[in-house]
């Protein structure tokens, strides 16, 4: 499960960091990315681990509330689960060219 929340994390800063102040970035990124611990971060900055935490918890729910507007993470997961599909259907031939077509009327309209 934890796992699962910093991947969704990780992909939803990817996505929303340009919407994020530089203290916020910056805490996510050592947090998410460089793995840093709450008293990392706070000694590095001069401050408490509680205002670490609860920066982070915060951004946590700021890119959940842009995932929830914008849908940028879930269109994405769609667009990759439609083009593995239509790889799998040409290379195996499994799919007829109609369905490929479809498949690919599909991706062109989410862009």
């Amino acid at each position: 499960m934890l796992l699962e929340k910093t991947t969704r994390m990780n992909f939803l800063f990817d996505f929303y960091q340009a919407l994020l102040t530089d203290k916020q970035r910056s805490y996510m990124e050592l947090y998410y990315l460089d793995d840093h611990s709450l008293g990392e971060i706070a000694e590095s900055y001069g401050v408490s681990r509680q205002a670490v935490y609860d920066n982070i918890r915060r951004t946590e729910a700021m890119l959940e509330e842009y995932e929830e507007k914008l849908c940028l993470l879930e269109k994405f997961q769609q667009r990759t689960q439609m083009l593995a599909q239509l790889t799998t259907g040409i290379t195996e031939q499994s799919m007829t060219v109609e369905e490929q077509l479809t498949l690919i009327e599909q991706l062109k309209e989410w862009d």
